[in-house]
């Protein structure tokens, strides 16, 4: 024991030169650790970089690849702009690059007339998007021809005369306009590797080549438009076939914005590529736009309240000159769009 006042021993050698060991071993420890986070920073600010030059690359090109058409003009008397956005989705029934083979396959015939088979205005706003279906056979005024079929505008003035029709029809501004024909539908459903449809009832059409089971199946191209276009065998005719068009636009919007799309990668690019190579906009839409487009579709899917078909008063009324024709029920189709332009939820009353 240490003597009351007496000094302590100095360290030894040893134990100092030890002591510096651990020190310079920590230190040492500490800097390779702080190299290897500053590497890890670095190596991931990279990867983002790369990934962001290389996102805004292939914005860049997709933005050069949207096809455009003059589809919406000014006139006297066009409506107001109301609350939201309202696009025109327009199928035409084109068979412009079909091969007689595929006509046939297609089971779309020889017709050289340009009508459109699908018509619907999708209005977005803060309410969510609402989709309204109008009848091909939907007998309306068409600007400068009289009363006709709403299909035969786009044949009458092409994109421009249609949505003209459908603004003096709805009351509502059509800001927005998206068009495909058949052969870009089928393209576009086989780049995804097909779709998913669930039909309630049985559905065979000899004129459309449809042919489906009761139940969620599985469709490519060839099918999908079968299904789309099918209305001689459904009791309900042209309304059952619009009902139909919106579960296949739906199916198409949800299969394109799945997750498994997404991050599959093989198929975002050619999806894409197909996408803009079949689909016509208006001048003053980008992708942008489209993007936003798909995703309203999408939500659409998701809430039976949101997608209608006009109201009609009378189905099937036999009109000289024109055929078959559906009569709009007036107060209830008023009751809708004056809800649309207000960017209210669609009236339940009208909900069909």
């Amino acid at each position: 024991m240490e003597q009351l006042g007496q000094e302590p021993p100095p360290p030894s050698v040893t134990t100092d030169r030890a002591g510096r060991r651990g020190r310079r071993g920590a230190a040492g420890t500490g800097r390779r650790r702080h190299r290897w986070l500053r590497r890890t920073l670095l190596a991931l600010l990279v990867v983002v970089v790369l990934l962001v030059a290389g996102g805004v690359a292939a914005y860049r090109w997709a933005g050069g690849q949207v096809r455009h058409v003059a589809a919406i003009g000014t006139y006297v008397g066009r409506p107001a702009a109301g609350v939201g956005t309202n696009w025109l989705l327009v199928g035409s029934d084109s068979r412009a690059g079909l091969t007689p083979q595929q006509r046939k396959e297609l089971h779309v015939g020889n017709s050289g007339g340009r009508n459109t088979d699908t018509v619907m205005v999708l209005h977005t706003g803060a309410h969510g998007p609402s989709l309204v279906s109008l009848p091909r056979d939907s007998y309306v005024p068409v600007p400068g021809h009289g009363r006709r079929k709403i299909n035969e505008a786009y044949a009458d003035g092409g994109p421009q005369l249609l949505t003209r029709t459908v603004e003096q029809a709805t009351g509502l501004r059509i800001e927005r306009y998206a068009e495909v024909n058949f052969l870009g539908l089928v393209q576009v459903v086989d780049a995804l590797g097909g779709v998913r449809i669930c039909p309630a009832k049985p559905l065979k059409d000899a004129k459309s080549g449809a042919d489906f089971r009761a139940g969620c199946q599985h469709v490519d191209g060839r099918q999908g438009l079968a299904y789309a276009r099918a209305r001689y065998s459904d009791p309900q005719g042209d309304l059952g076939r619009v009902k139909r068009q919106r579960q296949l636009m739906g199916a198409v919007a949800d299969r394109m914005l799945s997750t498994g799309m997404l991050v599959h990668p093989s198929r975002p690019a050619p999806v894409v590529r197909t996408t803009l190579a079949a689909i016509r906009v208006d001048e003053g839409a980008g992708i942008r736009q489209l993007a936003e487009l798909g995703r309203s579709m999408r939500k659409i899917t998701g809430g039976a309240d949101r997608a209608v078909t006009v109201p009609v008063a009378q189905p099937g009324v036999t009109v000289s000159g024109a055929g078959d024709v559906l009569l709009w029920d007036t107060p209830k189709a008023r009751q809708l769009f004056d809800a649309l332009r207000k960017d209210d939820p669609i009236p339940t009353s009208v909900i069909n």
